[in-house]
C-alpha cells in the first residue's frame, strides 16, 4: 500500500516541524513539506508522528494472570506464577493477541515475547503466539523461555538444601526443540523472528547458554535473557561462580550486539563496563521492578557508560497491564531520585529515543526501523493531539511521556501496513476479543502450593525473620 501523511508534526532539534510523509510498500519514501500526494491521503493535521516503540521484554501468557498474583518478591512470586500458568494452547494464542493489542495501542510496533511454553505442547505454544502476531500485524520476536535446571536452582543454596528432581528435559532435548522452533517459525520476511531465550543463569546451565550462543550464531538470532533481577540472584552468582554473573556470561560468549538483558538491576561498575564493551542492551522494566520490590536499575550509569537502554512492560503478572507509555514514564522519572545532578536525568525526548531506536537496536534492527528516516521500514505511530489527555497544547513529547495519555493512538503502521486507523484496530476486532476473554472462566480461588515449600528457605537465606506459614495474598 501507498500512503501520504499530510501535515504531521514531528520533533526537530529546536521544536516541531510540519511535514508530509510518503509511505510506499513497507518503506518511508519521502519526508518534506508539501509533497505530492501518492496513494491514500491521510490527514495528519493536529497529530504527532513518532517512530514505533519496542516493548523490549514481556511474557504474553501472563495476560491471564493480570491482578492475580499477590505482592511478593520475585523468588516467591514465581512460585505462584508457575502454579497458575495457562495450560491451554488457545490461551497462548489469546494471550499473545492481548499483549499485541495493548502494545499497539500504547505506541509499540514491535514486541520481544519471552514466551512461556506449555509442557508437552511446546511447538503448539510457539505456533499459537506466531499466529496471533501475524493476524494482528505487529512485528514480533518470540524467545521461547527455556531452562535446564530445576525451579529450586534459582534460590541461593537451593540445590543443596531444597528437595528437587532433575529438570524434565535434558539440555540436548531443549536445544533440539529450539532447532525445530527456528526451522518452523523463524520468518523475518513475515515480521516474525525467533530469538534464543534462556531464562537466566539462575536456572540455566553453561551448556544451555553455549548451545543458545551457537544457535544464535548459525541463524543470526537475537539473544534474550533475564539478568540479575534481584539481590538473591546476585548472591547466587557469587555462590555459583565466585563472582560476577555478567563476567561469566561474557566468558561463555553470550553477550554481543544481538543480546538484550531484562532488568539488570544488581550490577557493579565493572559489570556495566562489560555491557558497554559487548554492546549488549539493557531492557528496563520499571513497573515490574517496583511491584516485585526488586530494586532500581542503575539506568543513568548505563547511559553515561554508553550502554544501550530501552523499555519493556514485562509480563502482566508482574505489571498487571501492557501500557508501554506507562513503562516509559515510570522508567524515566524513577531515576530522578537516584542522582542529584538533574543534568543527568532522562528527558522526555531522550525517553522517546530510548523506546524507539534504542528498542530496535536491542533487537538488531536499528538499520531497518526506529527513526523517521527515509529508506527505513515504516513503523510509525500518529498520536491525536486533540485528545483531552494531551491538552492543553504545550510541549507535545513532554505531554506524551510525562502525562497520563489515554486512548491517544490514532494510527499505526507496521512494516508499511496500517494496522490501526482512527483509533481502531484494522486487523482484528478488539470488541470480539474482549468478549471472548470475558467469557473465559477464571478460577475464583487459585491454588498456591509451591510457595509453601520454598518460603521458609527464602526468608532464611535473605536474612528475614521467620514467619511461620504466613503468605501475602
Amino acid at each position: 500500500m501507498t500512503y501520504t501523511l499530510r501535515s504531521a508534526l514531528i520533533p526537530v532539534e529546536d521544536g516541531y516541524a510540519t511535514v508530509d510523509v510518503q509511505i510506499e510498500d513497507d518503506r518511508i519514501a519521502a519526508i518534506g513539506a508539501s509533497l505530492p500526494i501518492v496513494g491514500t491521503a491521510i490527514n495528519a493535521e493536529n497529530k504527532l508522528l513518532l517512530p514505533g516503540f519496542v516493548n523490549g521484554h514481556t511474557h504474553s501468557p501472563q495476560f491471564w494472570q493480570r491482578g492475580l498474583i499477590p505482592q511478593l518478591p520475585l523468588e516467591l512470586w514465581l512460585a505462584d506464577v508457575f502454579d497458575t500458568s495457562p495450560t491451554q494452547v488457545e490461551q497462548a494464542y489469546l494471550g499473545a493477541l492481548g499483549t499485541a493489542i495493548n502494545t499497539l495501542m500504547s505506541g509499540g510496533t514491535c514486541v520481544m515475547d519471552h514466551l512461556y511454553l506449555i509442557a508437552g505442547h511446546e511447538l503448539e505454544s510457539v505456533a499459537a503466539a506466531a499466529r496471533a502476531y501475524k493476524e494482528i500485524g505487529i512485528r514480533a520476536f518470540i524467545a521461547p523461555l527455556i531452562q535446564d535446571l530445576p525451579f529450586v536452582a534459582g534460590y541461593p543454596k537451593g540445590l543443596k538444601t531444597l528437595p528437587h528432581k532433575p529438570f524434565h528435559q535434558s539440555t540436548t532435548e531443549i536445544l533440539a526443540l529450539m532447532e525445530a522452533i527456528v526451522a518452523q517459525f523463524h520468518e523475518p520476511d513475515a515480521g516474525i523472528q525467533i530469538a534464543v531465550g534462556p531464562t537466566g543463569f539462575h536456572r540455566c546451565s553453561d551448556a544451555l547458554f553455549k548451545g543458545c550462543r551457537d544457535l544464535s550464531d548459525r541463524h543470526n538470532l537475537c539473544r534474550h535473557s533475564h539478568l540479575l533481577e534481584t539481590k538473591a540472584q546476585k548472591m547466587l552468582a557469587q555462590e555459583r561462580y565466585g563472582g560476577s554473573g555478567v563476567k561469566h556470561l561474557q566468558q561463555l560468549g553470550f553477550l554481543d550486539h544481538r543480546t538484550s538483558l531484562a532488568h539488570s538491576i544488581w550490577l557493579e561498575d565493572s559489570d556495566i563496563a562489560i555491557l558497554a564493551e559487548t554492546k549488549s542492551t539493557v531492557v528496563h522494566n520499571a513497573p515490574s521492578n517496583l511491584r516485585l520490590g526488586s530494586g532500581i536499575a542503575p539506568v543513568l550509569k548505563y547511559l553515561q557508560a554508553g550502554v544501550n537502554v530501552t523499555f519493556g512492560c514485562d509480563g502482566a503478572a508482574s505489571n498487571d497491564g501492557q501500557d508501554l507509555l506507562e513503562a516509559i514514564k515510570l522508567g524515566s522519572l524513577l531515576h530522578n531520585v537516584t542522582d542529584l545532578d538533574y543534568k543527568h536525568w532522562i528527558t522526555p525526548h531522550k525517553a522517546v529515543e530510548m523506546a524507539a531506536i534504542g528498542g530496535f537496536t536491542g533487537v538488531n534492527l536499528a538499520d531497518q526501523a526506529g527513526s523517521l528516516t527515509v529508506g527505513k521500514q515504516a513503523d510509525l505511530v500518529l498520536y491525536d493531539l486533540k485528545n483531552l489527555s494531551l491538552l492543553p497544547r504545550t510541549d507535545l513529547v513532554k505531554l506524551l511521556v510525562l502525562g497520563r495519555p489515554n486512548g491517544v493512538v490514532d494510527s499505526v503502521w507496521v512494516r508499511g501496513q496500517r494496522v490501526v486507523a482512527g483509533g481502531t484496530l484494522q486487523t482484528v476486532n478488539a470488541n470480539d476479543f474482549a468478549q471472548t476473554v470475558f467469557n473465559c472462566q477464571i478460577a475464583s480461588k487459585p491454588h498456591y502450593q509451591t510457595i509453601h515449600t520454598v518460603e521458609a528457605h527464602y526468608r532464611r537465606v535473605m536474612g528475614l525473620p521467620e514467619c511461620g506459614d504466613l503468605v501475602a495474598e
